[in-house]
């Protein structure tokens, strides 16, 4: 039986670059940098209060082929590459926070059917969607 989504990959251009934005700017923190090959580096970072879900942080590459690494880079190159939701109970704090962390915005706080959104990007071009959800049901959307 699954019980619970343990680990995300998040596609970045520099593997250090990506550890110092997630734990200094975010606040993550650290749980594995284990170099396994010359190709390959496991590194997984974590929110401190939720240690049961993992961010990967990976280059394209090894052991993926070398087409779908190109696809993958030429996606993050456009700042396209969606990363993430992050719940949070002050979109509006929380984002005045990041902001003044140097951390890139594409969207400030808005008010949305569930709840207020502001979307940013990590170091990689990756969206960083930051939502302070409140109750909503179908209906909201009409």
């Amino acid at each position: 039986m699954i019980t619970n989504v343990h680990l995300v990959t998040i596609y970045v251009h520099d593997i250090d670059e990506a550890k110092a934005f997630y734990t200094e700017k975010l606040g993550f923190t650290l749980k594995n940098d284990i170099t396994l090959s010359e190709d390959f580096r496991w590194v997984t970072v974590h929110q401190p209060d939720h240690p049961e879900l993992e961010l990967a942080l990976m280059i394209p590459g090894p052991p993926m082929d070398p087409e779908s690494a190109d696809a993958i880079r030429r996606i993050m190159a456009k700042g396209m590459m969606h990363g993430v939701g992050l719940a949070t109970d002050d979109c509006h704090k929380t984002f005045a926070d990041l902001k003044a962390k140097g951390v890139d915005h594409i969207q400030e706080p808005s008010d949305r059917p569930y709840g207020v959104e502001a979307v940013l990007r990590d170091n990689s071009g990756n969206w960083l969607v930051l939502v302070e959800q409140k109750p909503y049901s179908p209906s909201d959307f009409e």
